[in-house]
């Protein structure tokens, strides 16, 4: 029986009940492999989400495209205008880690919005850097009150990102967002990783929280030295005259080519 893509009303009423599953996909096999696994949201490149074919790949998967916000429309208009064309091309939710008036004006227009507390790449310089967010009482309520502004705003949910689990299950119980943890322990509603993490092709830095469940990598490398052997093979063939043979040419009849030959004698 073909799953149901859930809803934003299904998503809250399964909070404290049901741990969602997120996965940040890049191309088209991961996506395909997250429908067929039984992932239930992704985090999508916003070129992708409104390729014809996305639904077709994707049709159970709740989709969040993001634009990541230096490459964002300074206006407010036109990102509220990008999440329309979001939401039309079939997307359940959009990523912003723009202004809370920003977040305010898209939920005023009943998108769903998910913001970004805890470690945000985009602020990291304000929080120390590429680190753990929220380890002292000062920080973490931080984090819990920009949370509550995204929740003031209209915000659906928040991504938690690199946080204690303390700090995510006291902020859950005080919030109705949606908590998509990456990094931020079980206590969040959904648990999310990056495709390239869990596939093991993430040729840059690894983050603590992430889990490799796959090497691909040692395999592409594998593909790679059976590819070259196969080139090296072909080079062989051809320079000891193994290639082409019978098997690969084309014959005609010996009295075709006969008189072909007599004609090109006449030219």
């Amino acid at each position: 029986m073909p799953r149901k893509k859930p809803t934003v009303a299904d998503i809250r009423a399964n909070k404290g009940k049901y741990q969602y599953t997120m996965m940040r996909v890049e191309s088209w096999d991961e996506l395909a492999a997250a429908e067929a696994a039984g992932i239930d949201m992704v985090s999508v490149p916003p070129e992708m989400l409104v390729q014809q074919q996305f639904r077709s790949v994707a049709p159970s998967l709740f989709a969040v495209p993001g634009m990541p916000l230096y490459g964002a429309p300074a206006a407010r208009e036109e990102i509220l205008a990008w999440a329309f064309r979001m939401m039309e091309a079939g997307a359940d939710a959009v990523y912003c880690a723009a202004s809370f008036k920003t977040v305010k004006r898209m939920a005023s227009e009943y998108i769903p919005v998910i913001g970004h507390v805890g470690l945000v790449p985009h602020y990291c310089t304000w929080t120390g850097g590429f680190k753990g967010v929220g380890k002292t009482a000062e920080s973490a309520m931080a984090v819990y009150e920009r949370c509550k502004k995204y929740e003031d705003a209209g915000a659906f949910g928040v991504e938690i990102e690199v946080v204690p689990p303390e700090v995510t299950e006291a902020i859950s119980k005080k919030t109705n967002l949606f908590l998509v943890s990456m990094g931020g322990g079980p206590a969040g509603d959904c648990q999310y990783l990056f495709a390239c993490d869990v596939l093991g092709t993430n040729t840059g830095h690894v983050p603590r929280h992430s889990k490799k469940y796959a090497d691909l990598n040692a395999e592409y490398a594998k593909i790679q030295e059976m590819r070259i052997s196969a080139f090296k093979e072909f080079v062989k063939d051809v320079q000891t005259g193994g290639y082409p043979s019978a098997p690969y040419i084309v014959n005609a009849p010996k009295s075709e080519m006969e008189e072909f030959r007599k004609k090109m004698g006449k030219k």
